[in-house]
């Protein structure tokens, strides 16, 4: 079964840069196109231009710098403290590039999505559009996920796959790749406020549905 609607469904989102993803999330928003409200945008990087964006969108814009803390569990726990102030139904990474703890992930299980730019479960970590194109693969994307413990290694929820091209390098693949992330990953949002969205466990395994339906191992497939 997919979960119940949030009316107005609180979304906090977690960044550590420029934050077009953000401002793709805030777009949909105000055209009433994201099914929720992002109430807090957290950056672990003090600074950085996806805050501007949360501020000038009129969103709390907060810095928790993880340089503060010697231990990481010592980082996320104030981390969870300060997301949990905001009471999400949902919460958000757009490139935040922090390794995060089991017991962090744990507690938003079901709740917190990620968006990273390969089709996963290829090219999980960083570089993934040079990797891409040094493997010789004739199509590269991008995967909207739920977040477990295994880095890029939750369900997918959708992926947007485009070919790779004779003349791509790292950064024109990349630019290709980021239109198809600020389309998706509003989508997958939108999903979830929705209530059609929710993550459920079968045989101890993780699996992502969609109006009440397992999705397949790559998620929604969107191909251009």
């Amino acid at each position: 079964m997919s979960s119940s609607p949030q009316a107005t469904a609180r979304i906090v989102v977690l960044l550590s840069g420029s934050g077009t993803n953000l401002q793709a999330l805030i777009d949909a928003q105000i055209q009433q196109q994201l099914g929720g409200k992002i109430v807090a945008v957290i950056s672990n990087r003090p600074g950085v231009k996806g805050l501007e964006r949360a501020a000038k969108a009129g969103i709390a814009a907060l810095t928790l710098d993880h340089k503060a803390f010697a231990e990481r569990a010592d980082f996320d726990a104030a981390l969870l403290q300060l997301i949990d102030k905001h009471q999400p139904e949902l919460v958000v990474l757009a490139g935040f590039m922090r390794i995060l703890t089991a017991e962090f992930t744990q507690h938003y299980h079901g709740r917190m999505l990620n968006i990273h730019p390969s089709l996963l479960p290829k090219y999980q970590g960083l570089h993934t559009h040079q990797r891409a194109i040094d493997a010789g693969d004739d199509h590269h994307g991008v995967t909207v996920h739920f977040v477990t413990a295994e880095l890029d290694g939750g369900p997918a929820v959708i992926q947007a796959q485009v070919p790779i091209l004779s003349s791509d390098d790292a950064d024109s693949l990349a630019q290709r790749i980021q239109i198809q992330e600020h389309i998706i990953y509003p989508m997958a949002v939108e999903w979830f406020c929705q209530g059609r969205l929710s993550l459920y466990q079968q045989a101890n395994k993780d699996i992502s549905q969609l109006d009440g339906k397992a999705l397949p191992a790559c998620g929604y497939l969107i191909e251009s």
